[in-house]
């Protein structure tokens, strides 16, 4: 079944290539969305910022993808993610860094 998810991750997941590696992966499983850096929402990521992303893709990938977010590249150190699955208002074709 095709879902998506939005993944808010918190830590030490900015400048450390945290969004690339997260596109890579992304691109492995077969998702579709993107990933960005996100500094306006203190009252998810506290006020260093985090990473946040809209993933689509097929409910297993989409899970495989979500336990890689939580453990993260080895340059990261990740504290907290949290994910709400949403209704796909739109579909992306592709997986990009915005």
């Amino acid at each position: 079944m095709f879902k998506q998810a939005r993944v808010y991750v918190s830590g030490d997941v900015t400048g450390v290539g945290f969004r690339s590696w997260t596109k890579k992966k992304a691109q492995e499983l077969e998702l579709r969305g993107w990933v960005k850096n996100v500094f306006t929402k203190p009252h998810i990521f506290g006020f260093r910022g985090g990473v946040e992303a809209l993933i689509q893709g097929e409910e297993e990938n989409l899970n495989k993808m979500i336990e890689f977010l939580k453990q993260g590249p080895m340059t990261s150190a990740i504290e907290k993610v949290e994910v709400a699955f949403e209704e796909i208002q739109d579909l992306f074709e592709t997986f990009e860094v915005v």
